[in-house]
């Protein structure tokens, strides 16, 4: 099915509200061009080289989000490239990233990535170290890093009631934090949860913004898996 349908499709299912990224890693920048011409302008990627020479190469309205795990190292060549990294899954990455954002005069958006699942191999902070974040100087003290939100990942398995406790759960978390900390302010907004798989489980949980790739572009090119 071409993307622009299946663009079509995904879009029917999604309440007012909900946004969509196209997860576009591994895959050409043919297939995000055909995705652009459909009317889609969030994209996902999560190697910064990819990143670098997509950016370049496509339309300069498109709002680039990085949703890998990010390097220190690499926090200098990315914040300029996009609108909103979603995978800040340390204390220490926050503070790269402050001080990065600081030399750059850059605000940066972001959400903090939350390990919600039940495989290890996953990224993020715990629920303690987020209300201990939170409560830090570290987070008071910021000025050019905005945190706008969170992110998470379910546990990958076909078990609904697990992926919906997951979700319910960090769904919880982001109730907690923006009428504890974001009471007064309009910035933390975003709850990013669901990709091809599990998005409609994660919508009637309260996601804001599904990650899809899978059912936008096809499965990846054998040759870049």
């Amino acid at each position: 099915m071409p993307i622009a349908e299946n663009l079509h499709t995904i879009w029917n299912t999604l309440p007012a509200g909900v946004k969509l990224v196209g997860v576009s890693k591994f895959h050409p920048d043919s297939a995000i061009l055909e995705a652009y011409q459909a009317g889609q302008r969030m994209f996902g990627e999560s190697r910064v080289q990819e990143l670098i020479q997509k950016q370049a190469a496509l339309p300069k309205d498109i709002a680039w989000h990085f949703i890998g795990h990010l390097q220190s190292n690499k926090i200098k060549t990315v914040l300029p490239l996009v609108s909103l990294i979603q995978s800040v899954d340390s204390v220490h990455l926050i503070e790269e990233m402050e001080h990065e954002a600081v030399k750059q005069n850059r605000h940066v958006d972001c959400l903090l990535q939350v390990h919600i699942a039940k495989e290890s191999t996953k990224y993020g902070f715990t629920f303690d170290e987020i209300h201990q974040f939170f409560q830090s100087d570290i987070f008071s003290s910021l000025k050019y890093l905005h945190i706008v939100g969170l992110m998470g990942l379910a546990t990958y398995t076909d078990d609904v009631e697990v992926i919906r406790g997951e979700f319910r759960a960090l769904k919880t978390l982001f109730d907690e934090l923006k009428t504890g900390y974001f009471q007064h302010v309009d910035e933390f907004h975003t709850l990013s949860m669901g990709m091809t798989n599990d998005y409609l489980i994660a919508i009637e949980e309260g996601s804001t913004m599904v990650r899809i790739g899978t059912a936008v572009f096809g499965l990846r090119p054998c040759a870049l898996v």
